[in-house]
């Protein structure tokens, strides 16, 4: 009886070890469905951009990373505000290129544009939708 309960114990010790594991792996895996080109941001000010094919595998042995964005063919704004439950900022239109600036309750930390918290921006234009959270970094 005193082996059983033993046993048990150290069952609910490997399972909650498991349990916080499989915890870490799922905030480890990519924000963003792959797409045409992923990028991860490194860096104090996400200055580092590291392109990658394989973002789960990548994100994984990366490390800290400060943020992520992915670029699609086609219009993909309304759908990706969809899945993230994201609410509209404010938009921006320059060059061809409309910027939508949301937050969503899903995604990690915000920077602050305009004083409001931005966590998700979307840029669409005739090639494409790119996105990023906290934001797109580099060109599109």
């Amino acid at each position: 009886m005193r082996f059983l309960r033993s046993v048990k114990g150290v069952a609910l010790i490997v399972l909650a070890v498991l349990c916080a594991l499989f915890g870490c792996l799922l905030r480890r895996l990519p924000v963003f469905e792959e797409g045409e080109c992923y990028e991860f941001y490194r860096g104090t000010s996400s200055a580092e951009i590291v392109p990658s094919d394989f973002p789960a595998r990548d994100k994984l042995l990366l490390g800290p990373v400060r943020g992520e964005s992915v670029r699609y063919a086609g219009d993909r704004a309304e759908e990706l505000i969809g899945r993230f439950r994201a609410t509209l900022l404010f938009t921006e239109e320059a060059a061809g290129v409309v910027n939508y600036y949301l937050y969503s309750p899903a995604l990690g930390e915000a920077v602050l544009l305009r004083g409001m918290p931005v966590n998700l921006h979307i840029a669409v234009s005739e090639r494409g939708t790119a996105a990023g959270t906290p934001l797109i970094f580099g060109g599109f």
